[in-house]
């Protein structure tokens, strides 16, 4: 999705994309690297530099997590060498919308599934019954628009049917700082050489359906 707005050649495809990032098990400092590989001007929002071993009781990270701290670590060490920016703040949903809203760029997010509870969540193809006590699942969704009348904001699902969802405010943000996500956001502009300081950065963020976000 993200590639492809930004009209660069997606000819490699999701297998070639999925080679690049070395893993199966994609954080969003992987993301990072990946649009680093593609010339990407973005920002990398986080609350937590490296990977945060509290995450080991969670269901989602169990089996994973400690074959992937150390190489997250390392990424995360080798960042700034690599040329890519990674600035530890939270970032408010507003501060999202009013970046939205300057045409400039667009956001990728790494959210908690089962805390997005609205309507369009039905056509997810792997759908699942969520209820508030539901385990974390981490998902990345593309935010693109924002609509202030209505205080929601657009998004495309890449396991989602539907071609746009509108989400609102409240949950969006509710599902991006849920633990787990480390409120992850990777910040993209549409102009290649537009450059982004800690107070309007652009953001993005991805999911386990990372790479087709990221096409």
């Amino acid at each position: 999705m993200v590639l492809r707005t930004l009209g660069l050649d997606c000819c490699h495809g999701i297998a070639e994309l999925e080679k690049l990032c070395r893993t199966t098990s994609v954080w969003t400092v992987d993301l990072a690297y990946l649009l680093h590989k593609f010339s990407v001007n973005f920002s990398f929002f986080t609350v937590t530099i490296g990977a945060n071993p509290q995450y080991s009781a969670e269901t989602f990270y169990r089996e994973q997590l400690q074959e992937d701290i150390d190489r997250v670590d390392e990424l995360f060490g080798k960042a700034f060498d690599a040329g890519i920016s990674i600035q530890c703040r939270s970032i408010s949903a507003y501060d999202i919308a009013f970046l939205l809203l300057s045409g400039h760029c667009i956001a990728i997010a790494l959210v908690d599934k089962s805390k997005l509870n609205s309507s369009w969540m039905n056509d997810v193809h792997d759908m699942q019954q969520f209820d508030e006590d539901s385990d974390y699942m981490g998902h990345y969704v593309v935010i693109c628009g924002y609509d202030a009348d209505a205080c929601e904001f657009e998004i495309r699902d890449p396991a989602s049917s539907r071609k746009r969802e509108m989400v609102p405010m409240k949950s969006l943000d509710e599902a991006r700082k849920s633990f787990g996500t480390d409120e992850d956001i990777l910040l993209v502009g549409y102009v290649f050489n537009l450059r982004f300081n800690s107070c309007y950065a652009l953001m993005i963020c991805v999911s386990p359906a990372l790479v087709c976000c990221i096409i």
